[in-house]
């Protein structure tokens, strides 16, 4: 198989559509020029390309739904995007839309688990029962372990609406990978559970089998895949809202009581974005793309020491960035804290460096 997306031209279709008897898995993708995400370097297309790129035992496929006809009649697609997955001649799947990233990631990691005796609903000989086959305790036994590892990996994706496991801690990224998507989620004002995978060599392994997801970090709603970190920047380039896009409520709209009448005063949530990690930098832009050179100094600084920290962008919410200046009376970014008490900007964070107070003052 090949992982490169393959466009359609003309008749005749993929090999899955046209051949009895190919066990070929194949995922069409139905979009129409005049649509925007769907058209090439669209949003769509590019997730599209990430789900390729992810797996490559499948063979992908771009149809331009309102030129070739003969495909849009045969599997009924009336509106772009639409997605078909094929097992040999059979649809197991059709998505309309593209709102649903989570869905479309578990369609595809289904058909790629669907072994060949799928595609007629006939059982393996090997799957048979045999009354007189010898028992394998050993297999009974990886069985039973892999069964108790299955429950454990099901409690640890459900144990948070939103549950990412990554290589560290959102703290302590232990890669650049995980770092970005704990980036991705803070911007997002998400709440959302971790795992560090370099803790726990069955859960590393066992997920990947588990979810059929070879990489590591994987984002988890609602008890279900959506995927890696390519997954996530494409939701947010798609919808710019990644709360929305995995409808789960922001941190600050969780401050509300039925009736919408809003317990939560502007610094209160400053308070918790203050204390939200031990160190806590609030600067322009990201860690991993600074939009000031003050706020580059100052991520460079913190690395060098080795000290780990979590950190806000100022420019993506206005009453954040105005209400810190008056409610800790520092008017310039950015801003440092470490248990939740300022400790000042660039300057001090220099000053205390040279004078190794900066550790001191963390391990008091």
């Amino acid at each position: 198989m090949t992982t490169i997306v393959q466009e359609i031209t003309s008749a005749p279709a993929p090999a899955s559509t046209s051949s009895k008897d190919s066990n070929d898995k194949s995922v069409l993708f139905f979009w129409s020029s005049w649509h925007e995400a769907t058209a090439p370097q669209g949003s769509t297309s590019k997730l599209f390309e990430t789900l390729a790129r992810t797996s490559p035992d499948l063979s992908f496929y771009r149809v331009e739904a309102e030129v070739q006809t003969h495909l849009s009649n045969m599997y009924g697609v009336t509106v772009v995007p639409s997605f078909v997955l094929l097992h040999g001649e059979k649809m197991v799947d059709k998505i309309e839309g593209a709102d649903d990233v989570a869905r479309l990631t578990q369609a595809v990691s289904a058909l790629k688990n669907r072994s060949s005796s799928d595609v007629n609903g006939t059982l393996d000989q090997s799957s048979k029962n045999n009354d007189n086959a010898p028992v394998d305790n050993d297999r009974v036994d990886e069985s039973q372990k892999e069964e108790l590892l299955n429950k454990r990996l099901k409690h640890l994706i459900q144990s948070s609406q939103v549950m990412l496991f990554m290589k560290g801690s959102p703290d302590a990224p232990r890669c650049g990978f995980s770092r970005q998507a704990v980036e991705l989620l803070n911007e997002a004002d998400i709440a959302y559970g971790t795992f560090d995978i370099l803790s726990d060599e069955d859960v590393r392994q066992g997920l990947k089998k588990y979810s059929d997801w070879p990489t590591y970090p994987q984002l988890y709603a609602h008890g279900e895949l959506v995927g890696g970190l390519d997954i996530m920047k494409e939701m947010k380039e798609d919808g710019g809202d990644l709360a929305e896009q995995l409808n789960v409520p922001k941190i600050s709209h969780q401050y509300q009581q039925q009736g919408g009448n809003v317990v939560q005063t502007l610094n209160d949530r400053l308070k918790a974005l203050m204390n939200r990690s031990q160190v806590m930098l609030f600067m322009k832009g990201l860690p991993s793309q600074p939009r000031c050179g003050f706020s580059r100094q100052i991520c460079e600084i913190l690395e060098e020491q080795g000290i780990s920290f979590d950190a806000f962008d100022i420019l993506s919410d206005d009453d954040v960035r105005q209400g810190l200046k008056t409610f800790s009376d520092w008017p310039t970014y950015p801003q440092l804290y470490i248990n939740g008490d300022l400790v000042g900007g660039l300057d001090i964070v220099k000053e205390m460096v040279e004078n190794n107070e900066l550790k001191d003052l963390l391990n008091g």
